[in-house]
């Protein structure tokens, strides 16, 4: 049976302050112990005592672990000692596309299960689509300026209108909105059709054509989701959300009354 005097042992040095405490020291010190390190703790309670550590140890930040009294660094340092993947800030990924299409599917679905007592029905998909643009104007509206300066570096319109680059979020919303909400068809499925079709078409020609490799605007200014594949299909969807909107009515008039 493993004690504590046959684990090993590592000193944590990070800032524990009345008004402010490391959140990296915390992940730290979870790290150590997660993989079976006894930690003394050592918190830095004041400015003056974090710079003169610093000093001493001619490091520019904290935490910072040591490890059979060899200093390993700060948190970053030690997920790459334990063996573990650091973060990229700089990275593309998809996960945060992934993770918003994820959740609008769990909501619709939860959503057709409320009010029909099924998950598997027509509304379901239409109220993914809708979800998915209210979630992504969200996004977007959160920071309109940095969105319209990506925005503007790949769609046709934009670059011959500015100002609808900062009206398309508005613009997502609202379809969003009336499509989850099945009201104002006439109005919410041209608007999303013109709105997807032309974005399908700028990302089309900015990548497949042009060959051009730039970040995605679609979940806001600051991500770094790629501008491609995901992208080109998000607008395709919908584009094909506002056909079907249209056409559903008139070739089956009674879809949603039977549900």
């Amino acid at each position: 049976m493993s004690t504590s005097a046959s684990r090993p042992r590592a000193a944590l040095h990070r800032m524990v302050m009345p008004g402010h405490v490391c959140p990296f020291g915390l992940k730290a010190r979870h790290l150590l112990r997660s993989h079976g390190y006894d930690v003394e703790d050592h918190w830095l309670e004041t400015r003056e005592a974090t710079d003169a550590f610093k000093v001493a140890h001619d490091v520019k930040t904290t935490p910072q672990v040591f490890i059979d009294g060899i200093r390993i660094g700060g948190h970053d340092d030690l997920r790459r000692f334990l063996g573990l993947k650091v973060r990229d800030p700089k990275a593309t990924t998809y996960r945060p596309v992934a993770a918003l299409f994820a959740m609008a599917a769990l909501m619709a679905l939860a959503l057709s299960y409320a009010v029909y007592g099924s998950v598997l029905t027509v509304r379901a998909a239409e109220w993914f689509v809708g979800l998915s643009m209210c979630v992504l104007a969200l996004l977007k509206l959160q920071d309109v300026e940095t969105f319209s300066s990506m925005f503007l570096n790949y769609d046709l319109l934009a670059k011959r209108w500015v100002p609808y680059a900062t009206l398309y979020p508005f613009a997502e919303g609202l379809a969003g909105v009336l499509m989850v909400a099945g009201a104002l068809t006439w109005f919410s499925a041209p608007l999303a059709l013109v709105i997807g079709g032309i974005g399908a078409v700028s990302v089309f020609k900015a990548v497949y054509i042009g060959k051009r490799t730039l970040k995605c605007a679609c979940v806001g200014g600051g991500s770094n989701v790629p501008l491609g594949f995901v992208s080109l299909t998000e607008n395709l969807m919908m584009v094909a959300m506002a056909i079907w909107m249209l056409l559903a009515p008139l070739l089956w008039p009674g879809l949603h009354a039977a549900m």
